[in-house]
């Protein structure tokens, strides 16, 4: 029996999504490494017949995927859908959807088979065709071959700065073994004095004030602890492994920097991320000036708090330009796992962290500690939630406040960000509302007060 007091849900009527129309021709692939299962699903070949399910193994090669797109023209195939296994998917995406096929990449979650039937590759493939001509599939975000380029210029950046992250840590970790104590005493081994002493030591210099003597500006100031710091037992293995592991931060740090320069160039190559001048100039390196008439896509989200022109291009490289693939701001957080997920049955309902794209969000979620750190709007909502409920919930709320905006931004190329202020909240404050709230509060003391405004 339902629960007393339960409120009942009244009749509701919900229209058919554009995605659940049926498609009469499709193809289902369901891929490997080496090769893939392909079910192609065509309408009968007479009136009153049953519809035709024609299957084949394909090499996962690109003359063979290419052929495969000429007979799936030549059938008027209208939708193509593969599951998203590990990066296998990619030459059968890329290929066909080069070709002028209508392709969609699922999650196999999406496509999961039911239990207790039999499951094979082909049979994987003829349930991925039933469910595309049914429209039941929901398709993944795959970017345009211009920004899969970007994408795979800023995550391979991103990769090679946490591998020179590491390294550091390591050449830390070798220093503490040979009682060198240098990052104890300056900000840490990143800097230019930092690593000066540490290839002295790996070259044989042992004599602390020399070493010392290579610190500059303010880290001069702690001489007397400095050369403390680096009187240790560092002998010459410790000086073999520090110069591998300062080869490696410097060839990262060249890497580094070259791909910098491609991933602007990169961005520079995609029309729509180009500004306007003020005189209607466009193009690359447009829109970059205070009197442009339109910001370039990096600059425009630069401007947001707490992020940076590498933070812009990363999420550009993640999302896109194209905000017609969100239909909403809210559809951009889902995505990127920003948003929970809701689990209801009968009487229950609880919500789980959403999963989503983790580089999107791990940009935004650092870009909310910047802001976090900010006299803003971003930052005095971080403070306002952050009392309330805790700082790790206020930083998911601020990196979904920022992927909101980001998604005005790109949506509008016109729009410019404006902060509405650390005093937003005070200034939509009620007076006599809380005025009357205070005098409750106090008459229940068993106080009476008259109120003065203040001159």
């Amino acid at each position: 029996m339902a629960r007393e007091g339960r409120k009942r849900a009244g009749v509701r009527l919900v229209e058919d999504e554009e995605y659940q129309l049926r498609h009469e021709r499709v193809a289902g692939i369901d891929v490997a490494k080496a090769s893939a299962a392909v079910c192609v699903r065509l309408p009968p070949a007479r009136a009153g017949g049953r519809r035709v399910s024609r299957t084949e193994e394909v090499e996962a090669t690109v003359p063979a995927v290419t052929g495969l797109a000429q007979r799936l023209l030549a059938d008027g195939v209208e939708m193509v859908s593969m599951e998203s296994t590990s990066d296998y998917w990619r030459i059968w995406f890329y290929v066909l959807e080069g070709a002028g096929l209508r392709v969609q990449l699922v999650s196999p979650s999406q496509a999961r088979r039911l239990a207790g039937r039999p499951k094979t590759d082909e049979q994987d493939a003829q349930w991925l065709a039933r469910l595309t001509e049914m429209g039941l599939l929901r398709p993944s975000f795959v970017p345009p071959a211009e920004v899969r380029a970007l994408r795979d210029y800023t995550r391979t950046r991103l990769h090679l700065v946490q591998d020179r992250t590491r390294e550091y840590q390591r050449l830390e970790k070798l220093l503490e073994g040979a009682l060198i104590k240098i990052s104890s005493v300056g900000s840490g081994l990143t800097s230019k004095s930092a690593r000066d002493m540490v290839a002295a030591l790996a070259d044989g210099q042992r004599d602390t004030w020399a070493l010392a003597s290579l610190a500059r500006t303010r880290l001069r100031a702690k001489w007397d602890h400095l050369e403390r710091a680096l009187d240790g037992m560092f002998d010459d293995h410790h000086g073999e492994l520090a110069r591998i592991h300062l080869d490696r931060i410097e060839a990262l740090d060249r890497h580094v920097a070259r791909l910098d320069d491609s991933i602007a160039a990169a961005l520079d190559a995609i029309p729509a991320s180009w500004g306007a001048d003020a005189d209607g100039t466009t193009g690359p390196g447009a829109g970059t000036g205070e009197g442009a008439a339109v910001l370039a896509a990096a600059d425009r989200l630069a401007e947001v708090p707490g992020m940076s022109r590498d933070l812009a291009r990363n999420l550009i490289a993640e999302i896109g330009l194209d905000m017609s693939r969100f239909p909403t701001p809210a559809h951009l957080v889902s995505w990127a796992g920003l948003a929970p997920e809701t689990l209801q049955s009968g009487a229950r309902s609880r919500t789980r962290k959403g999963r989503g794209n983790s580089y999107a969000r791990n940009a935004a979620t650092q870009a909310a500690n910047g802001a976090a750190r900010t006299r803003t709007f971003l930052g005095e909502r971080y403070a306002r939630i952050g009392r309330r409920r805790g700082k790790a919930r206020a930083l998911v709320a601020v990196a979904r406040s920022i992927l909101v905006i980001i998604w005005h931004l790109l949506k509008n190329p016109a729009a410019r960000f404006t902060d509405l202020g650390p005093d937003y909240y005070a200034r939509k404050v009620d007076k006599d509302k809380k005025l009357r709230s205070h005098l409750a509060q106090i008459q229940a003391l068993g106080y009476q007060v008259t109120i003065t405004p203040a001159a």
